[in-house]
């Protein structure tokens, strides 16, 4: 196994370290020539790199990074409708927007959510959605983090939509190595399939999603790809809405693999979905010298419900420490999404 698949986080979690089937038991696993190479890169983009301390206490980009232009995807359209759609269609309950019927719900995440993350070290991006009760929130969904393994959706996205595109099925090699990356999180099989779609057809598949923030891992260190919550959450939106870029036979595919993941890595977004509601998810975890990357994006579906939520931390003192700040934010999400009893909104 290369070290730019070890970068991305074991395939598996145990006692809150990175096992040795992944190779990797510290966080110093890039080496300072990487590490350069990732600042100056992230320098010249202007991205966010997590390289040292100093640079993660950068000021924050302003709240307009937010309301980002990206076409006619429903949850990003949400966020930019805060500046650009009249009072009478969505309105703004801190940190969610909402049509005007749903306002106590939409007070009452945006109160939950930070009170979730009050007081929590580190850097958190949240971005949520309600297809059913339309509501959408968000916190810092334009800050940039290493994406660790949740790159591994947008890996597999990349291939369902190339084959689309050719009209071949997936063969039998391809499928076990994206079921291999997608339930066990395995890091070869990442590797492999990174290799196989390539770097044109990766950004040709974040080009149709409209993810612009999405800046790929170079030189084959896939772990570093630098994602948003913005930008995970246009990618759950391809997966559980219907689309141009993905069929249905393609998302119903992703979703059910994602439905698969092993009972060690249903961390996470999953934390506190009460009974009868469906988990789909993809974690990532990565150390490095600034503390753990810890991300979840899920998909949860159910009896006239249907809500994604992402959320992406950094600079965590420990592993455990950034799975709980994002299982605080998530049980939040579940219990005021499943008190609602309401028919959908247009």
């Amino acid at each position: 196994m290369g070290m730019r698949a070890l970068l991305a986080g074991s395939a598996a979690l145990t006692a809150g370290l990175m096992t040795a089937s992944a190779g990797v038991t510290v966080a110093s696993a890039a080496t300072p020539a990487v590490r350069t190479a990732r600042a100056a890169a992230a320098s010249a983009r202007g991205g966010r790199t997590s390289v040292s301390r100093a640079e993660t206490t950068a000021q924050p980009k302003p709240a307009a990074a937010d309301a980002v232009s990206v076409g006619t995807m429903t949850a990003a359209a949400a966020v930019a409708a805060t500046d650009t759609v009249s009072p009478d269609s969505r309105v703004r309950e801190g940190i969610c927007t909402v049509p005007p019927a749903r306002k106590a719900l939409a007070a009452a995440l945006s109160a939950g959510i930070k009170d979730a993350l009050r007081g929590r070290a580190g850097h958190h991006a949240v971005t949520v959605y309600d297809t059913v009760t339309k509501v959408s929130c968000y916190i810092d969904s334009g800050r940039h983090f290493d994406s660790a393994s949740i790159v591994k959706a947008i890996i597999l996205g990349a291939l369902l939509r190339w084959h689309q595109e050719t009209g071949r099925p997936l063969s039998a090699a391809e499928k076990e190595k994206a079921r291999l990356m997608i339930t066990q999180s395995d890091n070869d099989a990442a590797t492999a399939l990174w290799d196989e779609v390539g770097m044109r057809r990766l950004q040709h598949f974040l080009d149709l999603a409209k993810m612009h923030q999405t800046q790929l891992g170079q030189d084959g260190y896939w772990g570093l790809t630098q994602v948003t919550a913005h930008d995970e959450m246009l990618l759950l939106e391809l997966l559980a809405l219907p689309n141009s870029v993905l069929t249905a036979s393609s998302r119903s595919y992703e979703l059910g693999l994602m439905a698969k993941v092993i009972p060690g890595q249903r961390w996470g977004t999953p934390a506190g979905a009460p009974a009868g509601i469906s988990v789909h998810v993809k974690n990532g975890w990565l150390p490095d010298d600034t503390g753990w990357h810890i991300n979840s994006i899920g998909v949860f579906t159910g009896k006239d419900k249907d809500y994604l939520i992402a959320v992406l931390t950094d600079d965590s003192p420990s592993e455990q420490y950034g799975i709980n700040t994002i299982e605080r934010v998530a049980r939040l999400v579940h219990k005021d999404l499943n008190a609602v009893s309401a028919p959908a909104l247009p």
